[in-house]
């Protein structure tokens, strides 16, 4: 397949933007008028000359073949990625070959091409099973593991005593002593190499001055971390499923060493979360052979995007391999056999009710899982008082959206795009409802992002 005929849309390049700010400025760029030099390759490289505020101007480029999304370099100083020229570049790509013609690379965007593709393979024969990179004692390797495990336990058996204090004093003495009391206590579960512990602890700080009704989600969130730890100090007993569920919300590092699945994936959905020291992408996935909805994890530093990318709305026929842990959506992805192309593909849907069941029965292998992928068929976006719902248009069955999604302005374009007719909605469905990521309307088509 030839990357000539094929061409994202405007909404799928703008998916990839790390902010709102750069969404904005990447839209600006994406004429003709800011452009010089512009082409494309059959590889799968993009590049043009764009008009900067010095005499010289930017050279962008961009691959997009590259197995884990686009790449790109550009010579301008922003740190994020994509910058804007890099996305008025794929906005401008993207209206057509007449605006970007097919073309021979110059040597600067060649050289970039080549030497990414040549690290790329080099890696990955590097990770090869057999590789002397991937060699390593495994005795020195289990004497480290049992360790960490000595010290989790000690963090996790010190953690119950803790909250054994807490519940004896009473959960009023939680709002009297602050935030301080949990950051020590999440500090001493950091020493205890137990980072899952820790960052649930840290979230207990900040629910005694989240509003009415705090002492009840204290108590709920206090009985989880309890059954986390619980899971920890008594994993031998647990099916090895669960076992491995527990090991990973406790922290431990684990690997995709599930057998690898070749499907064609859909794009769904990607979002990008965000705290003073980890920027961390999710992007949601779904095979439309295997059925599978599979979700990928990439990080960046603090005011940096992950260089992981997929534009929604496009599909990959790719291998994706499992992470441990039952009923874990987490994989990585593998070998890629194409190019991201554009589909019409769609996830099959259910009704809301199946949607709250599906969370239900996931809770089963997985108790501290906050919601589940879900796609809803034929749903109509209604107000509910100061928050809005997902209504089935064939009975009285609904969702809440969650607090996070009635505040972003993607429930406004939902609302646009159904125009009170069904659309079908693929999102997150959890104990506080249902945050949608992207919608389809069945009579307009088109893929319309909503994080």
């Amino acid at each position: 397949m030839t990357q000539q005929g094929v061409r994202w849309t405007a909404d799928q390049v703008l998916a990839l933007a790390p902010d709102v700010a750069s969404r904005k400025a990447g839209s600006k760029l994406g004429a003709a008028g800011s452009w010089s030099e512009a082409g494309s390759s059959d590889e799968g490289t993009v590049w043009g000359l764009c008009k900067g505020s010095g005499s010289r101007p930017y050279q962008t480029v961009v691959d997009i073949a590259d197995a884990a999304g686009p790449a790109y370099k550009c010579s301008c100083p922003s740190r994020k990625f994509p910058c804007k020229h890099a996305l008025g570049l794929l906005l401008l790509w993207a209206a057509g070959e007449d605006a970007v013609p097919p073309g021979t690379p110059p040597d600067w965007a060649e050289q970039w091409a080549a030497g990414r593709r040549r690290r790329t393979a080099e890696k990955r024969a590097a990770g090869a099973p057999g590789s002397a990179s991937g060699a390593a004692d495994p005795q020195a390797a289990r004497r480290r593991a049992e360790r960490r495990a000595e010290r989790i336990t000690a963090g996790a058996t010190e953690l119950e005593q803790r909250l054994a204090d807490l519940l004896r004093g009473g959960l009023a003495a939680a709002e009297q002593a602050g935030y301080g009391l949990w950051e020590e206590t999440a500090a001493r579960m950091v020493d205890a190499q137990a980072p899952g512990l820790a960052a649930r602890v840290r979230d207990l700080g900040a629910i005694p001055s989240s509003g009415p009704g705090w002492p009840v989600r204290l108590l709920e969130e206090c009985a989880l971390l309890h059954l986390l730890d619980q899971g920890w100090l008594r994993r031998e007993r647990l099916p090895e499923g669960l076992a491995a569920t527990v090991r990973t919300r406790i922290g431990l590092p684990g690997s995709a060493d599930g057998p690898a699945v070749r499907d064609r994936w859909l794009v769904l959905a990607q979002y990008d979360t965000a705290d003073a020291k980890l920027t961390t992408r999710r992007i949601w996935l779904h095979g439309t052979d295997s059925g599978r909805t599979a979700l990928l994890l990439s990080y960046g530093a603090a005011g940096r995007a992950p260089e992981q990318a997929l534009p929604v709305g496009l599909a990959l026929d790719a291998e994706v391999a499992a992470y441990p842990g039952a009923g874990q959506p987490r994989a990585a992805l593998g070998k890629q056999f194409a190019p991201p192309a554009p589909t019409r593909g769609r996830p099959p849907g259910v009704t809301t009710a199946q949607a709250a069941a599906r969370y239900g029965e996931a809770l089963r292998d997985d108790p501290w899982l906050e919601s589940v992928p879900v796609t809803l068929e034929e749903v109509i976006p209604v107000p509910d008082g100061d928050s809005w719902q997902l209504v089935d248009a064939e009975s009285d069955s609904a969702l809440p959206l969650t607090p996070v999604a009635v505040g972003r302005p993607g429930l406004w374009r939902l609302v646009a795009l159904s125009g009170g007719a069904p659309v079908t909605v693929f999102g997150e469905c959890g104990h506080r409802g249902f945050t949608p990521l992207t919608a389809w309307h069945r009579a307009r088509g088109g893929t319309v992002t909503l994080c």
